[in-house]
């Protein structure tokens, strides 16, 4: 029988960020079949997605109370149990009732139990992991959501095409499966706990810190930098380059996408020889110039030039800071993860909104939605280098105990 070790630990993480990006890609690319198949209006769609992110919010938060009791493999596998029941319900609970929308809206809710608990989760579990470089370790994991991302795109729009979009409750199947071989595979590897119970530090202490509170700033900060452009990629790329939408929907957040795994998969190859603060600095400045590129540029190729430069900028951010934030509360356990990960998502809901609604008051010209929302960058390059310089060059950090 198969001996296995932490790099199998880390393969069934990386697999666990390709199933949420199953979790949060594939729905959206199931609406005009919905629309077809139940007659369910666009608009009423849309609440299909913001019950998804809601429902991962409160998961993040509760996961605070419970995830530690539970142990980590039993929270990871029943986390990818409830992403397969949801996925694998998206093709089968309609067909129990007549209400389609409602049964869709039941396997969104699933399915988000397991997303919610994934994003807390996969972190910790690669951090507590035995590796000799920790934020390399972590920079390659997140790179795997962006590879699910395009595989989810590229391979959900080949398959529909080749088998027609009938076939689309078995390819719910399909995916369906990948989340279900990977709980089994989670139930079989070794999962270090990142703190040893008690040891760990409070919610309320957390708070108390003045370091934690940065670390949230920033995790805001990122979370709204890097979707105030992903969520609205497709749009641009219509309107900018004057792409089909079925083309826009391809070009825009896969080229978002694929820069933004580059970033990720760059500094985990040459982390050793790179300062993770100075590089998330300098990817907070070149957010900075490739939003300005698309503000200013009236080229439609130097728009998509923008908006490539905006994944890359964007791409170690969320997993740099975390990186950042467990090296300097190596106590915080859990609950630093799943606290820094809830800003992270209020950050993901305020910039896209931020865009739309201002782009809304400017006649839907998304350059100034663009433009309001650099101020997320400015506010993370100068919490950086507020860290960088009260907290390391003065050597004020105080660690959690």
């Amino acid at each position: 029988m198969k001996s296995f070790n932490f790099q199998d630990t880390l393969r069934a993480s990386y697999l666990g960020y390709i199933t949420q990006a199953i979790i949060n890609n594939f729905v959206p690319l199931l609406f005009l079949i919905f629309r077809d198949s139940f007659g369910i209006p666009l608009e009423q769609m849309t609440l299909l997605i913001t019950t998804n992110f809601l429902t991962q919010l409160l998961v993040d938060m509760l996961a605070i109370k419970f995830v530690d009791r539970l142990g980590y493999k039993v929270s990871i596998v029943a986390a990818h149990v409830f992403a397969a029941v949801g996925i694998a319900g998206l093709g089968l609970f309609p067909m129990f009732t007549e209400h389609k929308f409602l049964a869709l809206l039941l396997a969104v809710m699933i399915y988000a139990v397991g997303g919610g608990l994934i994003e807390v989760l996969i972190s910790p579990i690669v951090e507590a992991a035995p590796t000799e470089n920790k934020s390399s370790s972590m920079s390659l994991l997140h790179s795997f959501y962006c590879w699910g991302m395009v595989l989810v795109v590229v391979c959900s729009t080949a398959f529909l095409y080749v088998f027609g979009s009938d076939s689309w409750r078995l390819l719910s199947g399909i995916w369906a499966l990948l989340a279900l071989g990977n709980a089994f595979y989670f139930s079989q590897v070794p999962i270090a706990m990142l703190i040893e119970e008690g040891e760990s530090a409070t919610v309320r202490s957390l708070f108390s810190m003045k370091t934690f509170w940065l670390f949230i700033v920033l995790m805001i900060t990122a979370g709204a930098s890097e979707q105030a452009m992903a969520q609205w990629a497709s749009a641009f790329a219509e309107s900018g380059l004057g792409l089909t939408k079925a083309l826009g929907d391809l070009v825009g957040p896969m080229m978002f996408a694929i820069f933004m795994g580059l970033s990720r998969v760059f500094y985990a190859k040459y982390s050793e020889k790179i300062n993770l603060l100075s590089y998330i600095i300098g990817s907070g400045l070149l957010c900075l110039i490739a939003y300005s590129l698309i503000i200013l540029t009236t080229n439609p190729i130097l728009s998509l030039v923008g908006s490539a430069l905006c994944g890359l900028s964007v791409g170690i951010l969320w997993p740099g800071i975390f990186s950042i934030a467990a090296e300097s509360i190596p106590k915080g356990g859990t609950a630093l993860f799943a606290i820094l990960a809830l800003a992270g998502d209020v950050g993901c809901a305020i910039g896209p909104s931020i865009v739309g609604g201002v782009a809304g008051l400017f006649n839907e010209n998304l350059k100034y939605g663009f433009m309001v929302a650099m101020i997320f960058p400015v506010i993370l390059v100068a919490g950086s280098a507020i860290y960088r310089y009260r907290y390391k060059v003065r050597g004020l950090l105080v660690k959690a105990s």
